[in-house]
């Protein structure tokens, strides 16, 4: 079996190796699409063909919908080339369920690929832009995507659109705020741009990165003052917020040798240029949440059919919270350190291990959602006990505690300084009853040391504080004995990091003693685990 039309047209083979075919005439929704376009996404990585595109696939199937999705790339192009067209924009979608089963199933509601960076293609979407029928253009781009700025300042490519206007721009960015420009010149019809990226406030992110082009074209006579009208009226364009929550690893070698197994021959998995891991297949876990506002000036797809949550700005930004601050997010980073320091190599395998478990449940239930923020529509208790016994404990999810402890130190203000700015802030509340929160932003900086707890060196993940943090505690060793204030001090006081001074908040004493458990010798991260957990 290929991942083509042609052998789709042949069910047979499929579904005697149990994969799922499209339930819906293709060619009729690649007309359709072609004809009135409804949705552009723009970022071709895993989350979106696991998650977005799977879910207008089934609104397709039950005839709720007629169009498929246009997927455009702007930042890594080798992804189209290479893991969309050879392939006829089909994918291989493989949910691997907690109780064992695995769900295999043909996503092929992607009507179109294109390049942003190749000319026909950005014809091709400017003529989509100036479509009435277009209703939402959503992105899953990485935080990173939204940014205009680098160390240096305002990217070149950012700056050369700024003085040559919405004709050919070369940024991401502007690229987009140049299709908009086409959208407010053919009528300025209404539009929705939904950013599906996990990141706080993302619909904020998004404006901010597309408004100064239209503020820079506007001043220097590029653009029309109405079309900066145009992109700040929310009648007109509309940034909604949201929430996603999903987990697709890269492809995993497990899966792609159950797929051979059965026949699937296309199972090549392929690293790009710029370092972007694909293959015809995408591996996801089954828990997934999407959660929007629902600011829609032109309609949007009937996603409310299939678990998405529609609501208003303030319930997203709950959930957000609900999620990041307290249900999953700082229970993850807890794993990574200690797993790492501790030698495994899946968040899975963690859940086994004892001391690990009881960490977990006691910073989530008794030190975090004490102070959750609830959003009304998701219960957090029932979050936490998803994550807890069914997401995390899942064996074929191959997700790393290497991987979840890339960029720590831009993670910890939210994972673990909420919490503690909420103890503050109750009354009711001491701080000083957070026992282990502090003892995972301990084992954090244990981490950084890169000394496991056998006393084996390893490689700590890719942070951009690496460096200033690393000089800062370069001083000492497993099996150094304390005190270690002077070393300490300057970052525990640092609410950049932490989100608060933790001396100030009452914890940064009980950090130290911590660390200098931690760091005592060979053992010490068991035996200090063990000591706090009783």
């Amino acid at each position: 079996m290929k991942l083509n039309n042609k052998d789709l047209q042949d069910r047979t083979s499929w579904e005697k190796a149990g994969i799922l075919t499209p339930q819906f005439d293709r060619e009729v929704m690649i007309r359709a699409t072609e004809e009135s376009p409804r949705w552009v996404h723009f970022g071709a990585g895993n989350i979106f063909r696991a998650f977005p595109a799977a879910l207008q696939q089934t609104l397709l199937e039950q005839g709720i919908e007629k169009t498929g999705i246009v997927v455009a790339e702007g930042y890594d192009g080798e992804i189209i080339d290479r893991a969309f067209l050879p392939y006829d924009n089909l994918s291989l979608a493989v949910t691997l369920k907690a109780d064992g089963t695995i769900e295999k199933r043909v996503i092929a509601s992607v009507a179109k690929s294109l390049r942003l960076d190749k000319p026909e293609d950005f014809d091709a979407l400017r003529g989509i832009f100036r479509s009435p029928s277009l209703q939402m253009v959503s992105f899953t781009i990485t935080e990173k995507g939204y940014s205009l700025q680098g160390r240096g300042g305002v990217f070149p490519e950012v700056d050369a659109d700024f003085q040559e206007g919405p004709g050919a721009p070369k940024s991401y960015l502007g690229r987009l705020a140049g299709l908009c420009y086409e959208r407010y010149a053919a009528g300025q019809y209404p539009l929705a741009l939904v950013s599906m990226d996990n990141c706080s406030h993302n619909g904020d992110k998004l404006f901010q990165g597309v408004e100064p082009f239209a503020v820079q074209w506007v001043e220097k006579g590029l653009a029309e003052k109405s079309f900066l009208d145009y992109i700040r009226d929310s009648g007109k364009v509309s940034f909604p917020w949201s929430m996603i929550d999903k987990i697709t690893p890269r492809p995993d070698e497990g899966v792609r040798q159950m797929l051979e197994s059965l026949g699937f021959s296309d199972t090549e998995g392929q690293v790009t240029a710029k370092n972007t891991y694909i293959a015809p297949f995408v591996n996801a876990e089954e828990a997934q949440y999407l959660v929007i506002e629902d600011a829609f000036p032109a309609g949007r797809p009937a996603l409310e059919r299939v678990g998405v949550l529609f609501t208003d700005r303030d319930t997203v930004n709950r959930v957000e919270k609900m999620k990041v601050c307290t249900c999953l997010n700082p229970l993850h980073t807890a794993l990574a350190v200690f797993g790492c320091l501790l030698g495994y190599t899946k968040i899975s395998a963690e859940m086994k291990d004892p001391d690990l478990v009881k960490l977990v449940e006691r910073i989530g239930y008794q030190e975090g959602l004490p102070v959750v923020v609830d959003p009304g529509i998701l219960s957090p208790k029932q979050f936490i006990d998803e994550v807890l016994k069914v997401r995390f404990p899942n064996p074929f999810m191959p997700d790393t505690p290497q991987r979840i402890a890339t960029d720590t130190s831009q993670k910890i203000p939210i994972r673990f300084g909420e919490t503690i700015k909420a103890y503050l802030a109750d009354p009711k509340r001491n701080v000083g009853d957070l026992k282990l929160i502090p003892l995972a932003l301990a084992a954090w900086l244990r981490y950084l040391l890169g000394v496991d707890d056998q006393g084996a060196a390893f490689t700590v993940s890719p942070d951009p504080l690496y460096d200033t943090l690393s000089a800062a505690l370069s001083g000492i060793s497993v099996g150094q004995k304390g005190p270690f204030h002077q070393q300490m001090e300057p970052i525990l006081s640092n609410p950049s990091i932490f989100a608060v001074n933790l001396y100030e908040a009452g914890l940064g004493e009980r950090v130290e003693a911590y660390f200098e458990e931690l760091v005592a010798g060979p053992g010490a991260v068991r035996n200090t685990l063990k000591r706090y957990l009783g």
